[in-house]
């Protein structure tokens, strides 16, 4: 087993080199470091993400010139010791000192004086440098200033609501198959384990839990009748309109929370799960398995049907595409560090391209719903008018609903500090 902020280090390292995200090196690291520490190694590696434009300001302010880019390490090792003084109950002189001596197992001892001395000047200077920081635009929100121009560019009204809600620990939502149990039912098991629960708002499905669990322990889990998702994820099912018998693609299915939906509501759905990595496929695949329900599970790109569909068209297109994700930016806050403003439109390019392979799959009078957990238009909006100005047989289906707000094509929704992830949905009709 190794220290935990020595993990968190190394995960944090890896992340500023481009070398990882924090779901691909949390996993394996998290192996490494003892139980009990676990929860830590979490809240260290996402809270100094969630908090990295305001710490790589203070780090700019305490250090006398920018370290080496061989000793990322140690900046990373400064930025975490920052966030311990800031953000967590952790006694100070307890977080200097563990910090310190992590430059030690990193084999950098010339690093230790360094790192004392930051942080220390921090703890003694925090006011004034408080003060100095907060005159930097990119200390009150948090984000890259690209991505707050972004936002504020597209969205002037929901925008500081938007950097707030991502600021914020997301909820923990749960999915109900209410085939086999209500909501009200599961809520009134969790009530008499004294776990406070409430309905969302907008998912008849859903339920949110006052504090996050490890959803092992819950009951019923392990019997597969309740999954965790997000509220908005959980709409897709009901938009996409099923009925019995219906063949359905779930293009880019991967962990398989929507695959699954599916099939709780009809369970003699023919459903293809396609997604482009196998490890991403072993989730869907476990997923499945503990819900009881069975789908063809291919590993397949989407931009090239060739070379895994059979010729027989769909009733029903899911397209999760991929995107920025800058709808879940809470869940996932090294997004901040890791999107660059060219990510966008080269999102945009495989999305309208998903789209124009994935549409002759589809039957006439079929379906195809499209949706992102993005909140950039040029993902969303216009990739949607991109695709019906080029294709003939394509008509926008309107959504009615209470969620959101409607675009000139599909529907909008913005990350709620106590409600749902931010996605798009638009739903297209062939001809």
């Amino acid at each position: 087993m190794i220290p935990v902020r020595l993990a968190a280090t190394q995960v944090l390292n890896q992340l500023l080199r481009g070398q990882g995200s924090l779901s691909s090196l949390l996993g394996p690291m998290q192996i490494q470091v003892a139980d009990q520490d676990k929860p830590l190694l979490q809240e260290l590696c996402f809270g100094t993400c969630r908090y990295y434009s305001q710490l790589i300001i203070f780090s700019g302010l305490l250090l006398d010139k920018p370290l080496r880019n061989k000793d990322t390490d140690i900046h990373a090792l400064i930025l975490l010791g920052l966030y311990q003084l800031i953000h967590t109950r952790i006694p100070d002189h307890a977080a200097i000192s563990a910090t310190v001596e992590i430059t030690r197992s990193l084999k950098k001892e010339w690093a230790s004086k360094l790192v004392n001395g930051v942080l220390r000047q921090f703890q003694r200077d925090k006011k004034s440098l408080e003060q100095i920081a907060a005159q930097q635009k990119t200390f009150q929100s948090n984000h890259p200033l690209w991505l707050e121009g972004m936002l504020s560019k597209y969205w002037p009204d929901q925008w500081p609501s938007i950097i707030q809600a991502n600021q914020s620990h997301p909820p923990f939502c749960l999915r109900i198959n209410t085939q086999k149990i209500s909501r009200d039912e599961y809520i009134v098991i969790l009530a008499e384990l004294n776990i406070h629960a409430s309905p969302t708002r907008f998912s008849p499905y859903g339920i949110r839990l006052e504090n996050p669990c490890n959803p092992n322990k819950l009951p019923l889990f392990a019997e597969g009748l309740i999954s965790v998702q997000d509220e908005s994820a959980q709409l897709s099912a009901d938009l996409l309109n099923l009925e019995s018998g219906l063949r359905v693609l779930d293009a880019c299915c991967a962990p398989g929370g929507k695959t699954g939906h599916m099939l709780e509501l009809q369970s003699d759905l023919q459903v293809t799960a396609l997604d482009l990595e196998e490890r991403r496929l072993q989730r869907v695949r476990e997923n499945l398995q503990r819900l009881k329900i069975d789908a063809d599970v291919i590993c397949g790109d989407g931009t090239q049907p060739e070379t895994w569909w059979n010729g027989e068209q769909f009733d029903r297109i899911l397209l999760d595409a991929p995107c920025s994700a800058t709808g879940i930016i809470r869940r996932h806050p090294d997004i901040k560090i890791l999107r660059q403003p060219d990510d966008i439109t080269k999102m945009a390019e495989i999305q309208i391209t998903l789209l124009q392979k994935l549409w002759p799959l589809l039957k006439p009078g079929g379906i195809l719903l499209y949706a992102t957990c993005s909140i950039m238009p040029k993902e969303n909006t216009s990739i949607i008018e991109q695709f019906l100005a080029m294709q003939s047989d394509a008509t926008e289906d309107k959504m009615m609903a209470d969620w959101g707000i409607e675009q000139t094509c599909g529907r909008q929704l913005f990350p709620q500090t106590d409600g749902h992830d931010g996605f798009y949905y638009a739903r297209l009709l062939k001809q």
